[in-house]
């Protein structure tokens, strides 16, 4: 078919309203994503048992999840840009893509001429452009489905000062000129059992209604994917590299419903679902169910009056309705005055619309917080998929090393010398970007409880790897160069854990000056990973730590320092993060909290440098506890080496060296359980001591 913009502008002008500009968001029906730029009401805190608002203010805060499935891919679609962050806008006579730091390089390649790209940080945010740039009166169309409370509410401020109005379309007009959208598959929905995710579902869906009786609300609509995953305890593979199934859900004092297509659940989920009171409903059904809890009408019996079949094991609670986790039934009278949770950055525009917003208690979602507090059993997990990672990491490297030198006459990882850039070997044998990465893939394929990716590997060289979220494509990708630094960021999804490491090497001779850009950033990575901090302590206030290294060499980067990482979940989990961002500051880090440590440097056409690690927030046990707060500190998991010919060594301390030769010692104890012979040396090579 021919541009988009050309079979969209027409359906635009016949709509009614005629639309003066039409928003096409990254998000799905669900919502969530990392990094999008959704701001909250107030700034909210957790004290322990719940959030509480601390002063006002339109702080940004980060969502969770930052992929969709192919057929929710709209904003690709029409643009053309494939990164996972982003908006765009059509007007009558413009196209506009917003979209972050991370991407500005990406997008400025894939990106066509009709298309003007707008800088997050830079330009004027969407609502602000539309207010100044389009005429008063003007009609602007969205999917309510696909925006959440809190950007409908921003935008419908922002439009008002010109009486411009927020249209909330039918249909979505991308999917009425999308001719080839794929198809929706079904694909089945498994149970992350006990061993694994440490909670049972009776124990996390009474916790959570426990913290609904503090706000006096009588039910919560659950939207986030990963939220609904983790409560439940189910995982999918509705959405690549993400283990999550498309489904809503809706819990109130006395029963819990699923929204999901129930061809995806087999015999063994429904089982389970049945012993666990649970009422699978229609996933279409959730509009019409919102709207029912608004009016205190939603009930298990008032669902199975409807021709709902209820579950066969349920237990009759001798008022009529089926009480399954042993909560008692609230009349309907009393439930009307009753109030409903909804997260304001992640649950769609249209469910919000359906409730009453004097009886909504707009805050962020419990189970934010809740999943992010790690349990025993899934630390434990976590950090033993991060060994089986970090082995095949450390398998990937050997074998990168072993073809960079017989096919390219590289020094190797090891020895400094100049490349020859000539082939050993004919045209027909060589390494690319691509090829390279799906090794990676199948070394960590042949690890125990290997579910997949938990993300498209960044495998880049030289240019390449200054562009942050780089994708590589077979058809344009780069082959690999000796005399180029190379980046890769990778992870994996494990039954017990989700993992995300990236390390930058050299397999040539690298110049002074990439030398002390990567001493600069492994200063940045050692110094978070030591930090001791207060409880109470924000991911805003650590961020500069892992800065001011480069600082002093007038170098920095676009991206935040660290995200939460999920149990076989989400590679990229909040609420919590490490960034200069304001909305960092929203929520405290707290121990069994996961976040990354990954500062980067990166330049333009010439190279880019990262290094990442997983740590585990725990308890530090300091010599005094002034205030009485208690400290925190970290305990990092990832394991594999920093390739010590990159480093500049003058510019690291006695300390910092120190830590190196102490963390490479523990690679070497913790991975030759998973290595032969020939990695082992190798290993034990990469891992000797600096300054023996």
């Amino acid at each position: 078919m021919g541009d988009p913009l050309d079979a969209l502008r027409p359906l635009m002008a016949s709509h009614s309203p005629p639309l003066d500009a039409l928003v096409v968001p990254s998000e799905d029906y669900h919502q969530v994503r990392l990094y999008s730029v959704i701001s909250f009401v107030a700034f909210f805190l957790f004290d322990g048992s719940h959030f509480i608002p601390r002063g006002n203010g339109n702080l940004r805060c980060p969502s969770r999840r930052e992929y969709v499935s192919k057929r929710d891919q709209r904003r690709a679609f029409v643009s053309g840009f494939t990164g996972s962050a982003g908006l765009a806008l059509i007007t009558k006579d413009g196209a506009y893509l917003w979209t972050d730091g991370r991407y500005f390089l990406q997008a400025m390649k894939q990106l066509s001429d009709r298309w003007k790209l707008m800088r997050i940080g830079e330009d004027l945010t969407v609502e602000n452009w539309i207010a100044e740039n389009l005429p008063r009166d003007a009609a602007i169309g969205v999917n309510p489905w696909c925006i959440s409370v809190d950007t409908a509410r921003r935008w419908e401020s922002a439009f008002s000062k010109r009486s411009q109005k927020l249209v909330q379309l039918k249909s979505d007009l991308v999917d009425e000129v999308w001719k080839d959208r794929p198809a929706e598959e079904i694909l089945p929905v498994s149970i992350q059992p006990p061993e694994f995710s440490g909670r049972s579902f009776t124990e996390k869906v009474k916790d959570l209604r426990d913290k609904l009786s503090r706000e006096k609300a009588y039910g919560i609509i659950i939207t986030a994917l990963d939220e609904v995953a983790w409560l439940f305890n189910i995982r999918g593979s509705d959405v690549s590299f993400c283990p999550v199934v498309h489904a809503y859900a809706i819990v109130t004092n006395d029963s819990a419903f699923l929204y999901v297509d129930e061809r995806k659940l087999s015999t063994e989920v429904l089982h389970y679902m049945a012993e666990n009171g649970v009422v699978i409903r229609e996933y279409n059904a959730v509009e019409s169910d919102a709207s029912s809890l608004a009016s205190g009408q939603l009930s298990r019996s008032s669902v199975v009056q409807q021709g709902e079949s209820k579950p066969s094991n349920a237990r009759e609670n001798g008022v009529g309705e089926i009480d399954c986790i042993g909560q008692v039934a609230t009349d309907a009278e009393e439930r009307k005055q009753h109030r409903v949770w909804v997260d304001p950055s992640s649950c769609c525009f249209v469910l919000y619309s359906k409730l009453a917003s004097e009886r909504v208690v707009l805050q962020p979602s419990p189970l934010a917080l809740a999943k992010a507090l790690k349990n025993p059993v899934e630390l434990d997990g976590l950090r033993k998929a991060h060994i089986r990672d970090g082995a095949a990491v450390v398998q990937y490297l050997v074998w990168m090393d072993q073809q960079m030198q017989q096919i390219y006459g590289a020094s190797g990882y090891f020895l400094e010398s100049e490349g020859t850039n000539k082939r050993k070997h004919s045209d027909t044998t060589k390494l690319t970007e691509v090829s390279v990465s799906d090794k990676l893939e199948e070394f960590r394929s042949r690890k125990e409880k290997f579910k997949g990716l938990s993300f498209p590997t960044i495998s880049s060289v030289g240019p390449n790897a200054a562009v942050i979220h780089y994708k590589p494509e077979p058809e344009t990708c780069s082959e690999l160069d000796p005399d180029s630094i190379y980046l890769f960021d990778s992870g994996a999804q494990y039954q017990d854990g989700t993992t995300d490491i990236t390390r930058t090497v050299h397999f040539g001779k690298p110049s002074a000056y990439e030398k002390a850009c990567y001493a600069a950033v492994l200063k940045g990575h050692i110094a978070l990973d030591t930090a001791t901090f207060p409880n109470g302590t924000t991911g805003y206030s650590l961020d500069v730590l892992a800065r001011i290294p480069l600082w002093k060499h007038g170098l920095d980067y676009r991206h935040g320092t660290g995200h939460g990482i999920g149990s076989y979940l989400l590679v990229h989990e909040g609420p919590h993060l490490i960034s200069f961002k304001p909305y960092a500051g929203n929520v405290a880090l707290q121990a069994s909290m996961t976040v990354t440590d990954e500062p980067g440097y990166y330049e333009d056409g010439n190279f880019g440098i990262r290094l990442e690690n997983v740590l585990i927030v725990k308890e530090a046990n300091t010599e005094h506890d002034f205030g009485e707060k208690g400290y925190l500190s970290f305990e990092h998991i990832t394991w594999a080496p920093y390739q010590k010919k990159l480093m500049d060594l003058t510019m690291l301390s006695p300390d910092e060296i120190r830590w190196v030769d102490e963390y490479h010692s523990a690679c070497r104890k913790l991975l030759a359980p998973y290595l032969n012979e020939e990695e082992i040396e190798w290993l034990k090579k990469a891992t000797e001591p600096i300054r023996a």
